[in-house]
């Protein structure tokens, strides 16, 4: 089955509804916001590297509000342990029996705060969920339901008491972004509306939870053409072969490029990946999975800048091949 037109134009419209819903909190962050939904419709995980008080946790609650789901913020602190996320089994005694207490784990959307400031046994507890949709306390397996995505945060300029997140947890990540300050414009209206405390602001919702599930199994039927599937896959090796590069994109890497551009095409009303596409996620997907040579680090090059030359030197197919 693929997409038919008629689907692409329902599924962009709803996408469009639920940005302009959730931009009523985050001013002017409309690209942020796209790409956060285009993570949750591709069934995957945000990670923000952003400065305090950026609008990290009402991105969370806004698109929480919006589909009529579930939030929960979690604030990583050092002496965090695994079962306060996934939850603990505590005895009964009047039952005699063991009963599963769930952890903040269990909601559609949860903002896990400052992720590196956790140890790395509890950041960890984490990769089971973010891969497969349940945790497993003592031995039995619960699962966390649909929708779900975690938005993880980690302060880019603080590292003193923190744990770097290793490669293997950050190819969990679908994406890697950052929302940044607003421009003065959005700063003004923020200020004109800060009689209201920001854990009081409520959004709509737009769609039921229902129908976000169903979005993501939607989106996972548009077209790609086989020019594309090799563009993707042009780009990832590329990316393992560069000389700055000490670790490359991976396999999954290369999966999640390609699933993030048929759900980018469908939000902007197609049936069908163009390149664009792909060109358009390649540094939000990939730059965080590449380990740079520690001399290129000390040159100042980023993970960013090496995907912007790789989208330089690897040609995407035409148009015309494209579609």
């Amino acid at each position: 089955m693929t997409m038919t037109p008629e689907q692409a134009a329902w599924f962009t419209d709803i996408f469009g509804r639920v940005a302009a819903n959730i931009e009523q909190v985050l001013l002017g962050k409309s690209h942020v916001i796209r790409l956060a939904l285009t993570a949750m419709l591709s069934e995957g995980h945000l990670l923000l590297e952003d400065n305090p008080g950026t609008g990290k946790t009402s991105l969370a609650r806004a698109m929480a509000q919006s589909v009529q789901g579930s939030s929960n913020r979690v604030q990583f602190t050092p002496d965090l342990l695994p079962g306060d996320i996934t939850g603990v089994s505590i005895y009964d005694q009047r039952s005699g029996e063991f009963t599963f207490h769930a952890g903040p784990i269990f909601a559609n959307i949860v903002l896990a705060d400052e992720i590196n400031r956790a140890s790395p046994k509890t950041q960890s507890a984490l990769l089971e969920v973010m891969e497969e949709g349940s945790v497993t306390v003592d031995g039995v397996r619960h699962a966390v339901g649909a929708p779900f995505m975690v938005i993880a945060t980690q302060n880019p300029v603080e590292q003193a008491g923190t744990y770097r997140l290793p490669e293997a947890q950050l190819d969990r990540f679908l994406m890697k972004t950052s929302i940044g300050y607003p421009d003065h414009a959005a700063t003004v209206r923020i200020l004109e509306a800060s009689t209201v405390r920001s854990h009081e602001t409520t959004v709509p919702a737009i769609v039921p939870a229902e129908i976000v599930v169903d979005m993501a199994h939607l989106s996972r039927t548009v077209h790609v053409d086989p020019s594309i599937t090799d563009y993707v896959s042009r780009l990832v090796e590329a990316s393992r072969s560069a000389v700055e590069v000490r670790l490359g994109a991976s396999v999954r890497a290369a999966i999640s490029l390609l699933r993030t551009a048929k759900t980018l095409a469908a939000s902007n009303g197609r049936h069908y990946v163009i390149p664009d596409d792909v060109k358009a996620l390649a540094e939000p997907v990939l730059a965080h999975r590449l380990l740079l040579d520690p001399e290129a680090e000390f040159d100042g090059v980023t993970p960013s800048n090496v995907v912007a030359q790789l989208l330089i030197e690897v040609p995407p197919p035409s148009e015309r091949q494209a579609v």
